[in-house]
């Protein structure tokens, strides 16, 4: 893969891999369900001609579109930043390599193989060039990268140099260099590491590592040819490698034509992983069952493979169980080779002309040039894009559920899709079986639960005050993969309850099922799915298995509980002695009981479990008969200003409330509504 576009535009195949061979005959695009996509803003910039040179700078994720050496002017157009930077500069002959510092303000152009120019994009900083030639005698400078806003490495056919550039000063400081025979070689921006190839094969990669000021030598390693080289020329191109960060680890990527075993045909992906500290070791092989040109991306720590000849992508996910055979772990792609989604390319110009339908995108076309981790560029047609992956198609494409979650919970975007297939799997016509059920939510619960530990852990240090020794703590980041109880219970199970569609018999299992599950990992169950289940049972007179879940506290003891079965006291009278029980387990202050049954305007419930405990003489009236009214129930209201009445005469003599009862306005409100005749006379004995 080359790093930068064709200059003038010489079309140049974007695909690693010089080979031709068969393409295995699949259908180009093959069948529906595209999972990738190229991202809905590209970076538009003016088409390589041969005026106009493009270069794309890796570290910045730039583009610099440079007319006539810079004469006629530079557009620097980024991703990110969605202001494009002009300037122009002198026309000192072509242009072999331009870039940005980190933070666009120093840019470095090399022109000629023997130095680089620099130029100060500093405010009130004198717009003058200054000029740094390679140490080395005789050597011929390949480019160089920004390490940081003042850091740079060239790299040379003799070594690379670290130099510190002092904008104010004009000039640059060499900070160390390194003498070594280079190939040619590759910057990974994402983890400030540059590999040089060595070597008269060029199989033997170093690696550099810089960080604030330092160069730090790695181990070496050796890239396992295909098959012994006949002659001993360059037989490892840097179109056959990749660097890239996935889950969180640096890989070397060799795009390897032939399998080095003779019973297997078809290319091969084989991954390196490459540690601050410690040996290079190759750790996984990518089956790619398939001969061609090839190229590599990374999206959401997945390897994506683009196949020209055929016009497909595959994508492989190293953290999904593969074939391991002692040393190296062998995967298979996830899913089916699909094309890229189609691309509209919008037809540019004045407002009466854009009505013209936009133009189908070329994809896979040989002018496309790929970078890691995620970009591709046209440079014939003046685009660049993030390449996207979309989970929707996956669900109807990986049809093991368990896989399907697994592979689901490592992506970025994963919430809704997740909850979406849940859903799915609980509802005809994709009615999951209770196992299958089961592992999903154990799989969801699994990350759940190493969320909650971690939260819990990062709380424990902050509250015993150890946070300020250790600087680099920090809260535990909630990623999408962490579906909670409320997720589950929002998007997925009350759904599903309200629904009524499955048998009650399996709505039930499914409820307890989940339960189990949060059981079983030692997560606290919230009070609301214990609801839904009594509901769910109490809807289809469920009542002995509801019975025999508190009995034997299969249903854990909450006050929300203990209130909702207070009110089902008028379908199934057991229930009350059940709410009874659970209260004195609890040990819960009664006044406490009361008030939120009558929050839920519980009122009668209220009364019967004030009056199970015998505190019905001493319990202030104005607030039942406030609930009663708030309920908008009259004959309601009537039962309770009745039953105060009644307790009056028993108490007192006389019905009537007492004026430091505040009653008035609820005597009025009996009034409007039964008439003065239905108070309760005084009854004398």
């Amino acid at each position: 893969m080359s790093r930068e576009p064709p200059p003038g535009g010489e079309e140049e195949d974007g695909a690693p891999g010089g080979e031709d061979g068969g393409g295995g005959g699949e259908s180009r695009g093959g069948g529906g369900g595209c999972y990738l996509a190229l991202c809905g803003r590209p970076v538009h910039f003016e088409k390589a001609n041969p005026v106009n040179c493009v270069f794309f700078d890796e570290a910045n994720k730039q583009v610099f579109a440079v007319r006539s050496g810079g004469a006629t002017g530079v557009v620097v157009k980024g991703l990110e930043d969605r202001n494009p930077i002009s300037f122009r500069m002198e026309d000192k002959g072509e242009v072999k390599c331009i870039k940005f510092s980190l933070g666009n303000k120093i840019l470095a152009v090399q022109r000629t193989s023997k130095s680089v120019d620099f130029l100060n994009f500093i405010p009130d900083s004198p717009q003058l060039e200054y000029t740094q030639e390679c140490k080395t005698k005789n050597a011929n400078i390949l480019g160089f990268c920004w390490t940081s806003s003042t850091e740079i490495v060239f790299i040379t056919d003799q070594g690379i140099e670290f130099y510190q550039v002092l904008p104010e000063k004009r000039s640059l400081k060499l900070l160390k260099n390194q003498s070594i025979n280079v190939n040619w070689y590759m910057y990974c921006p994402e983890s400030s590491v540059i590999l040089l190839s060595t070597t008269v094969l060029g199989n033997v990669l170093q690696p550099f590592y810089f960080k604030s000021g330092t160069m730090s030598k790695l181990s070496k390693f050796e890239i396992e040819l295909p098959a012994a080289p006949k002659s001993s020329k360059l037989s490892l191109s840097e179109r056959d490698i990749a660097m890239a960060t996935i889950y969180g680890q640096l890989y070397v990527l060799y795009l390897r034509h032939h399998s080095r075993t003779s019973n297997s045909t078809g290319a091969e992906v084989v991954l390196y992983h490459l540690p601050r500290e410690g040996s290079c070791k190759k750790m996984h092989i990518l089956k790619l069952n398939r001969t061609g040109k090839f190229a590599l991306n990374v999206v959401d720590n997945l390897v994506v493979v683009h196949h020209q000849d055929t016009e497909t992508s595959v994508i492989f996910d190293i953290k999904l169980k593969g074939e391991y055979d002692g040393s190296t772990t062998i995967h298979q792609f996830v899913l089916p080779p699909r094309s890229i989604q189609p691309y509209q390319i919008p037809v540019a110009g004045p407002a009466s002309v854009t009505s013209q339908s936009p133009v189908p995108c070329k994809l896979y076309s040989s002018s496309w040039i790929v970078f890691q981790p995620d970009i591709i560029i046209s440079a014939s047609e003046g685009y660049l894009w993030n390449l996207q992956v979309k989970l929707e198609p996956v669900v109807n494409l990986l049809l093991d559920r368990g896989r399907l979650m697994d592979f689901l919970l490592q992506r970025k975007e994963c919430k809704m899709v997740i909850l979406a297939v849940c859903s799915q799997m609980l509802s005809e016509p994709e009615r999951g079986s209770l196992p299958v059920i089961a592992t999903v939510f154990d799989k969801l619960n699994h990350e759940y639960k190493k969320y909650l530990e971690a939260e819990q852990s990062y709380t424990m240090v902050v509250e015993a005050g150890q946070s300020r020794n250790n600087p680099l703590l920090k809260r535990p980041v909630r990623t999408q993969a962490v579906i909670d109880q409320s997720d589950m219970y929002t998007h997925v199970l009350s759904v599903f309850t309200e629904k009524k569609e499955a048998p009650h018999k399996f709505t039930i299992a499914v409820l307890m099922e989940y339960i189990r599950s949060l059981n079983q990992f030692q997560i606290a169950v919230q009070h609301y799915l214990y609801e839904l289940v009594i509901k769910t049972l109490v809807q289809h007179n469920l009542f002995y298995m509801l019975h025999q879940f508190l009995q034997y506290h299969v249903l854990s003891d909450s006050k929300p509980l203990a209130c909702l079965l207070l009110s089902l006291e008028s379908i199934y009278p057991p229930a009350h002695q059940l709410s009874l029980d659970m209260l004195k387990r609890l040990s819960t202050a009664n006044d406490e009981i009361v008030e939120v049954l009558l929050s839920k305007h519980q009122v009668l419930a209220a009364l019967r479990f004030i009056r199970g405990i015998g505190g019905h003489d001493s319990i202030s009236a104005r607030k039942f008969l406030d609930a009663a009214k708030q309920a908008d129930d009259d004959m309601l209201f009537y039962t309770i200003f009745r039953f105060f009445e009644q307790r009056n005469q028993r108490l007192r003599g006389n019905p009537s409330f007492t004026p430091g009862e505040h009653c008035e306005e609820h005597v009025t409100f009996f009034k409007q509504v039964f008439g003065e005749q239905a108070l309760m006379k005084p009854t004398t004995f």
